[in-house]
């Protein structure tokens, strides 16, 4: 089981816009909890945004709230994270994950927990 970017991250000035994507592999979105996660230096690792399985209840973090956007596409096997209106803060490794448990809420409120499966980190970085 395994995920694959589609669309790696990168290099975006503040205000700015980039749509990142996840693409599973070996397994069916349709039965998992989606989430983004993720980590800048020195910092732990935090819960972006998630969605859940069941009845697309979403989470975001406070900070990102308004600003990202997450969503699936469960026929393309896809996950993606909108993000809009980028700053500084927002600069990190940003990892995708899914899991079989839990809801969107819980996925995202324990960002350290064992997820079922994780994809590669991608770096954004918001700077001018």
């Amino acid at each position: 089981l395994r995920f694959s970017a589609g669309v790696w991250g990168g290099l975006v000035q503040p205000g700015g816009s980039l749509r990142l994507s996840c693409v599973a592999s070996g397994f069916s979105l349709d039965y998992f909890t989606m989430g983004w996660f993720r980590q800048a230096p020195g910092k732990a690792r935090e819960g972006v945004s998630c969605i859940d399985k069941s009845d697309g209840s979403t989470y975001y973090a406070d900070s990102v709230k308004g600003r990202f956007t997450i969503s699936r596409d469960n026929a393309k096997n896809t996950v993606y994270l909108q993000m809009n209106s980028l700053e500084p803060e927002d600069t990190a490794v940003y990892y995708c994950a899914a899991d079989f448990t839990l809801t969107a809420q819980a996925m995202g409120t324990y960002p350290e927990g064992n997820m079922d499966v994780w994809g590669e980190g991608t770096q954004v970085t918001v700077s001018s």
